[in-house]
């Protein structure tokens, strides 16, 4: 057998186990995500919104549809990852991987592909489930594609590094809970950055997530506060340094080696 065939064999291997694990639990993994981006259509789509009236120049709950859906995305793409590897390491058997003849690469776009599986289903699902309560019109196929299977991408590869550095459980919810997540909150999902004074605009303008919620708004909506070019150099651009960076870790051993 060929290294290259030993490498596909190894990648298919570490998708098709780590689909089946979040599949499994599908009731853990799926169905909270769903019924939590429920919850704010109801309540800030339907109830708020209403009062709201629009934003942006488009109805407030249509407004906010994109960036509920890019936040499902990342939330679900990072956790997967940070999770399973972690797991996996607690278990003993990223070991086993590292003494077999599966390139570092291998190993991490594997993980990294399980990740950007569930975030995509579960954006699916809330896409779907958003058409209960608004009307969505694709503006560019192309960018939605491309900003939320990229977007997975990066947040899958930092969930790895948070894994690689997890010493044990309750390490891999730090980053969710104090970075991620207020990054979310405060990155133009619920509202238009040009409503912000200067000086909060240009502090905005410093968070990542702000520029791929926008990016995929354009992409369903037609309407951004950024500049669409800037964010696919900047997601091009996290990419690449969180593969090498990743790619790094796991030949030293880093986190895995005891």
């Amino acid at each position: 057998m060929s290294n290259w065939q030993v490498q596909r064999v190894a990648f298919s291997t570490i998708v098709v186990k780590e689909v089946r694990r979040f599949m499994r639990i599908w009731q853990q993994t799926l169905l909270p995500p769903a019924i939590t981006m429920t919850l704010y259509f109801v309540i800030f789509g339907n109830l708020i919104g209403s009062r709201i009236g629009e934003m942006g120049g488009v109805d407030y709950m249509a407004f906010i549809v994109p960036g509920l859906i890019m936040m499902s995305v990342i939330t679900n793409a990072y956790g997967n990852v940070a999770s399973s590897f972690f797991s996996n390491k607690f278990q003993r058997s990223v070991e086993e991987m590292m003494v077999a003849p599966v390139h570092p690469l291998t190993i991490l776009f594997g993980f990294v592909a399980g990740g950007v599986t569930r975030g995509v289903l579960v954006g699916l699902i809330v896409t779907l489930l958003s058409l209960w309560f608004t009307d969505l019109a694709i503006n560019n196929i192309w960018v939605v594609i491309s900003v939320i299977l990229m977007s997975a991408i990066v947040f899958a590869l930092g969930g790895f590094i948070n894994a690689i550095f997890a010493t044990k459980f309750d390490d891999i919810s730090i980053i969710p809970t104090f970075v991620i997540t207020p990054l979310t909150y405060l990155g133009g999902v619920f509202y238009s950055i040009d409503l912000l004074p200067e000086f909060w605009r240009a502090v905005s303008a410093l968070n990542p997530i702000l520029y791929l919620v926008n990016t995929f708004r354009y992409g369903v909506l037609g309407v951004s506060d950024v500049n669409i070019l800037h964010a696919y150099v900047m997601l091009i651009g996290f990419i690449v340094a969180l593969t090498a960076i990743c790619v790094w870790l796991i030949r030293r051993g880093v986190g895995m080696r005891q």
